[in-house]
């Protein structure tokens, strides 16, 4: 019987250990993709899943980054949910191949929906052109629970390159491949750059595999075990 509590002790730890490390893929506000070339055009979901079993997320507003203005930005419907895209007048005027430029978004709020417990949402956002002296842009999101609880996703990253408890969605930006380069972002690069201004276009809802890869490994961690603890009864049966 000790034998017996000893081995279920050890699946109870191994499924703990399992849940610690699939949870957290899918606990922040986060980008998707995450990546995206310098100077070009890029399409982005901003992912937002529900954290609390007794509330709903019933609001997302995104900041967009007023020292690195954008020029245009568009947004794709999300069914139940309505979109208010503010645009504010820059301290000092950008030029851009497409002119000055005096005005830039900078926030977008979600409202009027509802992310319920075990849910997530994706909100796609269409924009550029991307800065070419940076390598990330930085967009703090503040979700609003029905109980009224506001969390604020601002954090930047750490220096040390360790997460902070509220990160905020962050889009690294990597240097453009010259044109008839060969490199292995080429094929992802090409799919986000564009040379002319971009058009609001139907795109198919981002991939969930981050965590979905997660949690299918930690199931087939926990079935591994069982299968040790099943063959250890199994051989101390035949030695009795």
């Amino acid at each position: 019987m000790s034998f017996i509590r000893r081995a279920v002790t050890v699946l109870a730890a191994a499924t703990a250990v399992t849940a610690g490390l699939a949870l957290p893929a899918l606990a922040h506000v986060t980008i998707n993709p995450g990546t995206a070339e310098q100077g070009g055009f890029t399409k982005v979901a901003f992912r937002v899943p529900n954290e609390r079993d007794d509330a709903s997320t019933v609001k997302i507003e995104v900041s967009f980054p007023a020292d690195h203005p954008l020029a245009f930005v568009s947004v794709k419907p999300v069914p139940g949910w309505s979109v208010k895209v503010t645009e504010s007048k820059l301290p000092t005027p950008v030029k851009t191949e497409y002119g000055e430029l005096t005005e830039a978004v900078s926030k977008v709020v979600w409202s009027g929906g509802a992310i319920r417990k075990g849910e997530f949402q994706e909100f796609e956002v269409s924009m550029g052109r991307l800065p070419e002296d940076v390598d990330r842009l930085v967009f703090p999101t503040k979700q609003t629970y029905s109980g009224g609880e506001v969390v604020d996703w601002s954090e930047a990253p750490k220096a040390d390159g360790t997460e902070p408890e509220h990160p905020a969605p962050l889009l690294k930006l990597t240097p453009a491949v010259k044109e008839g380069a060969a490199s292995p972002t080429s094929t992802a690069g090409a799919a986000n750059r564009s040379s002319a201004a971009p058009a609001v276009v139907p795109v198919a809802a981002p991939s969930s595999a981050d965590g979905t890869a997660r949690l299918l490994g930690g199931a087939g961690l926990a079935v591994g075990v069982v299968g040790v603890v099943v063959a250890a009864l199994a051989l101390r049966r035949r030695s009795s």
